[in-house]
């Protein structure tokens, strides 16, 4: 039996890894992606959480966060996470906090799970095995043969029922890309598309037209999630089959409420990499059940599999082109997707193992 173990180790770093080619969505342009990587330890036993996040969140970690955790018991997470929440009140709990406190959350779980000798999911208490997983890049900066032949590989090599494309406010070009997209991976697959904000509400009820005309069920992120009148508005003028998703900006629980009780959205995105961790995660899907929404994680996949595998109302994973290269790249244990799912590992933690030496190349 586990009693108190004190947390004695606790730092942050940030890798800012290049993309394989441009990306861009409906709004924003990129050539790199920066990963925060935070490690715990509580003797020899060491636990690793991280974000997709700017690598601003590296200082809150090491001097804000580590002032609250170094010292404490690794088995009070959750008392743990209250007290960190606490602590970046003053700086504002959204954004760069909110990636520190994500990253540091992950990795105390990982390290209380590594104490037990427990996979995560087990730990909580698993809900199934496997998480089904949807293709999901389709970027604006993508010709149409790229677009299409991303998307048919998922469908073909993956075994994807779902895969997800961007795009922006020009009807026209949304027309062409889904056309093709369609094309390319025939009948049996189901086409989603992701605006990132990039439309007004009636820009994105004219689109919403041309996707169900074309089998899409999925309008992610059809205007900004700030604006949560205009999801709600478009959300209710969307055709039947159409469900409207938001929620990857939800930084946390009580974000998570106001999306839900705005009636904003069919399915609800979480990030652990952005909404508190894994705590923070786990409550917003209970919130969700409450309101009898579903869930969907929103990016690295290998990070959200343990979590997803315990939490209520989930739909998916999200496999992101960007996070996938990644986590394959740098991480011992990140899953391969067999007949359209992720499966469980039965390693302690989360079973991914961050490699350090490889990862130096691209360290800020």
């Amino acid at each position: 039996m586990v009693g108190v173990v004190p947390i004695d180790a606790l730092e942050a770093r940030a890798y800012r890894i290049p993309t394989d080619a441009p990306e861009a969505d409906g709004t924003l342009e990129w050539e790199a992606t920066t990963l925060v990587v935070v490690t715990a330890g509580a003797g020899n036993v060491r636990g690793t959480g991280y974000s997709f996040a700017d690598a601003g969140a590296v200082g809150v970690a090491n001097r804000t966060l580590a002032a609250e955790i170094l010292g404490e018991n690794a088995m009070d997470v959750p008392r743990l996470w209250d007290r960190m929440r606490r602590r970046v009140r003053n700086m504002g709990s959204g954004g760069i906090a909110a990636g520190a406190v994500s990253a540091v959350d992950t990795a105390l779980w990982d390290l209380k799970a590594g104490l037990v000798g427990l996979p995560l999911a087990d730990l909580w208490g698993a809900r199934r095995d496997a998480v089904p997983i949807y293709g999901s890049g389709g970027f604006t900066s993508y010709d149409d043969d790229r677009l299409a032949e991303q998307l048919a590989g998922w469908v073909s090599e993956d075994g994807c029922g779902r895969v997800k494309m961007k795009i922006g406010a020009d009807r026209r070009d949304a027309e062409r890309r889904m056309t093709r997209a369609k094309e390319a991976i025939g009948e049996e697959a189901r086409l989603m598309i992701d605006a990132n904000g990039a439309c007004t509400p009636r820009e994105a009820l004219a689109i919403a037209e041309i996707a169900d005309g074309l089998g899409v069920d999925w309008f992610e992120e059809p205007v900004t999630s700030d604006d949560l009148e205009g999801l709600a508005f478009v959300r209710g003028g969307l055709p039947g089959a159409v469900d409207c998703a938001a929620g990857e900006y939800v930084y946390g629980p009580h974000d998570a409420r106001r999306m839900l009780e705005a009636r904003a959205v069919d399915c609800l995105q979480l990030d652990a990499t952005r909404c508190l961790g894994y705590t923070g995660f786990l409550q917003a899907a209970a919130l969700a059940e409450a309101f009898a929404i579903p869930i969907s994680a929103h990016t690295a996949p290998a990070l959200h599999l343990p979590v997803c595998r315990a939490a209520p109302g989930l739909r998916h994973i999200e496999w992101f082109h960007d996070h996938v290269r990644i986590e394959a790249m740098l991480f011992e244990g990140a899953p391969v997707p067999r007949d359209g799912a992720i499966a469980a590992s039965t390693a302690a933690g989360h079973g991914l193992t961050f490699k350090t030496k490889d990862a130096e190349r691209f360290a800020l």
